[in-house]
């Protein structure tokens, strides 16, 4: 197998605005870090979606011990971001500057400004996931409209540990959404201040954490691939594509 290489992949992808892929959707399209517990009780994930029907951003999310999420947007607006989905099931919605930056082929560094934050993490891959992302990136985007197809991939990523994941489920603003990774690598190697809180080592949790009703991996997984989600109010959905059109190319 080569060596895995997420650096050449995902550093300089160019950033655009456009329409979902389907009619009557709005999407983004990007990588992350789909989800990361701690063994203090802490979690993030983040999100880089450079192309989207808004427009790029970068998120930064975080769930305390006590179970209260915040999401730091680095872009121009709140409502075209993650918060646009997720806000409604959070404690704390707001802008930061998030730096990405690759340290080698699979290693990554992400630093906030506020909260103060400096993340170290490695990606890995095994030969089972290797087949399973070359079957996975190989299938037409059409294979997720169908619930069998679906539900198959939710069952291999209970398989490899990440435990009862819905990729398609109602986000806390009441869009239905269809998560669609066409690769994922596991994160088993980590380490995290937050505000100069040491967050501890990466842990598989016996639950899915859950944002809302959405459940998230109970193990570290870095992600490439899209999201859509149903439009709720048509108007509003052109009224911020247009207020947003200058903003992107």
């Amino acid at each position: 197998m080569d060596m895995l290489d997420l650096s050449a992949r995902l550093s300089h992808t160019p950033t655009t605005r456009s329409r979902a892929p389907w009619p009557h959707h709005e999407y983004v399209r990007g990588w992350g870090v789909f989800s990361l517990p701690f063994d203090s009780g802490h979690l993030l994930a983040l999100r880089v979606f450079p192309e989207g029907s808004f427009g790029p951003y970068r998120t930064l999310w975080h769930r305390d011990p006590g179970g209260s999420w915040s999401i730091y947007v680095d872009g121009t607006r709140l409502d075209t971001a993650c918060p646009r989905y997720f806000g409604p099931a959070c404690g704390r919605t707001g802008y930061a500057h998030i730096g990405v930056t690759w340290t080698g082929p699979a290693s990554l560094r992400v630093t906030m400004d506020s909260p103060s934050l400096d993340w170290a993490l490695t990606a890995s891959s095994t030969r089972l996931l290797d087949v399973l992302n070359i079957i996975g990136s190989g299938l037409p985007l059409a294979s997720w409209r169908l619930k069998s197809l679906v539900r198959a991939r939710e069952l291999v990523a209970r398989a490899l540990g990440m435990g009862r994941l819905q990729m398609s489920a109602v986000t806390p603003s009441g869009h239905t959404a269809l998560l669609m990774p066409q690769r994922m690598y596991v994160v088993n190697d980590a380490q995290a201040a937050l505000d100069g809180l040491d967050l501890g080592c990466p842990v598989r949790l016996p639950n899915n954490p859950r944002i809302g009703d959405v459940p998230l991996p109970a193990r570290g997984v870095l992600a490439i691939g899209g999201a859509v989600w149903e439009i709720l109010d048509q108007a509003e959905y052109e009224r911020t594509r247009s207020e947003t059109a200058g903003q992107y190319t």
